[in-house]
């Protein structure tokens, strides 16, 4: 069984920063590419980033791209998500899923086993 717990959440000011950490269960996690989401209030989950299993290919969404930066390693099996210059629309709950090695990794679907979130909170 696979288990996957966020870590990192809490409350900033705009501008400031978070690191999200996503530890996850069971053997061969070097092996599974993983990806955050996150879920506003009111909104569907969407993509954030994504990081291949051996952290060479990483993507992120566009409203993201040069703020967050993802990274993973596997020895602990974690992934994490730094999350700098943090904006109000920031504001959502963030989810940590694995990859299933089926279909894109931009889409929800797409992901087999997901952690429960933890809420990230951006002040003006």
């Amino acid at each position: 069984q696979v288990q996957v717990v966020e870590f990192g959440g809490g409350s900033v000011q705009a501008g400031g920063s978070l690191r999200l950490s996503c530890a996850a269960s069971g053997r061969n996690f070097g092996g599974y590419s993983m990806g955050w989401f996150r879920q506003a209030p009111g909104k569907e989950r969407e993509f954030v980033s994504f990081i291949g299993w051996r952290g060479g290919l990483t993507d992120y969404a566009d409203s993201v791209k040069g703020r967050f930066t993802i990274s993973r390693d596997n020895r602990q099996n974690t992934v994490y998500l730094q999350m700098d210059s943090l904006k109000p629309e920031d504001t959502a709950i963030y989810y940590c899923a694995r990859h299933s090695d089926i279909g894109s990794y931009y889409d929800v679907g797409s992901y087999d086993y997901w952690g429960q979130g933890t809420e990230v909170i951006v002040s003006s």
